[in-house]
């Protein structure tokens, strides 16, 4: 059972959270109903193009690094400035790196040159990332600082959107908002580690620090979470190649729909990583019981169910009359939802207890079988495509998660035991 406190504890660093994302919700929200009232669902398809280069940085500049450089502040907070040093030093390294990847991008990308300028100059301002310590700050669960920064980014380009909106050059107003959010957020994270570090620390423990940050042990935490970003949002940048923006703009709306139920529920999933990277045993066993799992699965069940049948209301009110087109592709994404609230929660806690080869496994294998139906179907139906393969690839990765998890030596000491007490 979870006691009072353990809950209390979670409800408040929930809530801490929360405090920061949800304004950083509305930012963006607001900054993208401008943008569909005001040029319509090409434009919404770029903007929506340009943020899915965006949220491929940062698995790239991290590449196992957040999830893995949180583990050992979690579990070292003595060794703070090694891990800080050795971790900052290899996203500086991966932000320079991906630079000539956005490039390429943005020119295959199926849009006139000017967008495809926008495309590269907004995404290669969130390398900025690399400087940011949120990573650290995760570790160490200040949930309130990583809350305070949340809307700096969406906060900062919602501004400058305002100011640009009678400009015939809106689009650059665009990238400086992205530029000076950034910045702002690695100036705030820097500021609370240079007050907040270790004084004095102890400097032990770092054979271990030195093995898990080892470019071996975090490829694969990268590659885990790079390929479960690619399973998530691969359909917007095929969609971006293989199809035309009106498309994108289309299942942009109607992801952005499913995705805003989804993120108080990763919010959570937040809180609890530190947590389940301390637990022993027992606590893994406890925190995969059936009757978990099933709560997890009705509640998303339920939220599904609201959502489809009110997904006509629900795009005339948010986005307009002009998006009603993407009814049916919300009918299908909403049906993800209580699947991801399981997959989610296993490869969250899967990666906290180091499993992170099973995680890379069943995501390259769930985003594999997305990208190999997207190239078959999109072509020939776009975006309804995308969003069918998608709920089909959800089924796969959390088959694939089960199965990890069933034959799982890190999940089952007891199996192990048996044979040798029988013996």
């Amino acid at each position: 059972m979870i006691s009072r406190s353990s809950f209390r504890q979670t409800t408040r660093s929930l809530f801490d959270l929360a405090s920061g994302d949800i304004p950083a919700r509305l930012c963006g929200i607001a900054s993208l109903l401008i943008l569909a009232r005001k040029w319509g669902v090409v434009f919404v398809g770029v903007y929506a193009l340009a943020q899915s280069m965006v949220q491929y940085t940062y698995p790239f500049i991290d590449f196992g690094l957040r999830h893995v450089g949180a583990r050992l502040i979690a579990k070292y907070p003595q060794a703070g400035s090694e891990i800080v040093e050795r971790v900052q030093r290899r996203r500086l390294l991966m932000g320079a790196a991906i630079l000539p990847l956005l490039l390429g991008y943005a020119l295959l990308s199926n849009t006139p040159f000017q967008l495809k300028v926008f495309l590269f100059f907004f995404s290669a301002m969130s390398c900025l990332y690399a400087v940011s310590l949120e990573w650290a700050a995760w570790g160490k669960e200040n949930m309130r600082l990583i809350a305070a920064t949340k809307m700096m980014i969406p906060g900062s380009v919602l501004l400058f959107l305002l100011l640009g909106l009678r400009s015939q050059h809106v689009l650059w107003w665009l990238v400086a908002g992205n530029a000076v959010g950034y910045i702002a957020q690695g100036i705030a994270f820097y500021g609370w580690w240079r007050k907040w570090r270790p004084a004095g620390e102890q400097r032990i423990n770092l054979a271990a620090v030195r093995e898990s940050l080892a470019w071996s042990r975090t490829s694969i935490m990268g590659l885990a979470w790079f390929c479960n970003l690619a399973f998530n949002t691969i359909d917007m940048l095929m969609l971006g190649v293989m199809s035309n923006p009106h498309q994108v703009g289309l299942y942009s709306a109607a992801y952005r729909i499913m995705n805003q139920v989804l993120f108080t529920y990763y919010l959570l999933m937040q809180v609890l990583y530190p947590r389940h990277a301390k637990q022993d045993a027992a606590g893994r066993a406890r925190a995969l019981r059936p009757r978990i799992l099933l709560i997890l699965f009705c509640v998303g069940g339920a939220i599904a169910l609201l959502l489809s049948v009110s997904r006509k209301l629900v795009l005339d009110i948010v986005f307009g009359h002009q998006f009603l087109a993407a009814t049916w592709l919300l009918a299908l994404l909403a049906w993800a939802i209580p699947l991801d609230f399981l997959t989610s929660y296993l490869s969250n806690a899967y990666i906290a207890w180091s499993m992170e080869k099973k995680v890379l496994a069943c995501t390259a294998i769930a985003a594999s079988s997305n990208v190999v139906l997207n190239l078959i179907w999109i072509p020939s139906y776009g975006a309804t495509a995308a969003a069918a393969n998608t709920l089909f690839s959800y089924l796969i990765f959390l088959t694939s998660l089960a199965l990890a998890g069933r034959f799982a030596k890190e999940l089952a000491p007891e199996r192990r035991a048996v044979p040798e007490l029988a013996g």
